[in-house]
This record gives structure tokens, sequence and C-alpha cells, in this order.
């Protein structure tokens, strides 16, 4: 069995880690911070069905919500492939830090891969900035 190169992605979040966790585990919040989300999430049974731009509909399951911060979730592509993501809310002192592993599936080239860090990294810098500023309220 092979494994495929990877990549942690990661953003310090000064805010309790419940409450990241909270925000960010709720579909409906993922497209405030999840840009390809941004379309919004449709319920279907257990999934979540999203709009993939120009690859189509995918289909999103969730971990169950849990006191471990995981937000693990796969996503099933038009074709029938299947990606999972590792998502981790965990403490980082009176924060949270937030990680998502990313995966350079197999034919992604460096470029692609290097366009789909940045574009985790952007969107874990909005989940910080959303968080930071809501405040305790």
């Amino acid at each position: 069995m092979k494994t495929l190169p990877s990549r942690i992605v990661h953003r310090s979040i000064t805010c309790d880690w419940r409450k990241v966790y909270a925000f960010a585990a709720k579909p409906e919040n993922m497209p405030l911070w999840a840009s390809g989300l941004a379309s919004g999430l449709t319920p279907d049974g257990a999934d979540w069905i999203a709009d993939g731009g120009p690859i189509g509909k995918v289909r999103v399951r969730f971990a169950p919500m849990n006191d471990y911060g995981v937000i693990d979730h796969s996503v099933t592509m038009p074709d029938g492939l299947v990606v999972h993501n590792a998502l981790r809310i965990v403490p980082n002192g009176d924060g949270a830090e937030v990680m998502f592993t990313l995966l350079r599936l197999p034919g992604m080239d460096d470029t692609a891969f290097e366009a789909d860090a940045a574009h985790v990294a952007h969107d874990l810098e909005t989940l910080k900035k959303l968080m930071e500023t809501q405040g305790d309220s």
C-alpha cells in the first residue's frame, strides 16, 4: 500500500477551541468560511450536497458531532472518487489550533497541490478572522 504525500495546513485562533468547533462543525456555517462550499450545502439524508462549480455536484459526509474537535469529512466527486479530508480543532492554550491534512491525490502536479494548499490556508484564515471578531457574543 502506498501513502500519499501530505501537508498539514493550520492556523492558531485566539478563541476557545470548543466555540471554534461548535461553529466550524455546522455544515450551515461552512459557506461563511470554506470557499469551496460558498454556494452552500443542502441536506440529503445523512449527507450534504454541494455545488462543486465546474466539477458538478458533490456529496459530503461529515463525522458526527463529538467531544474531540473532529470535523473529518468525505467528499464524493461526480465521477465516484471519494476524497477523505481530516479537519481537527484542538485546544492550544486558551485558544484553538485548526488543522487540515491536505493529501496530494494521484496525478496532481506540484502547481495544483500548491494551489490546493493556498486555498485551504485562505479558508482557515477566514475562519480565524470570523472567530476572532465574534468576541464573546
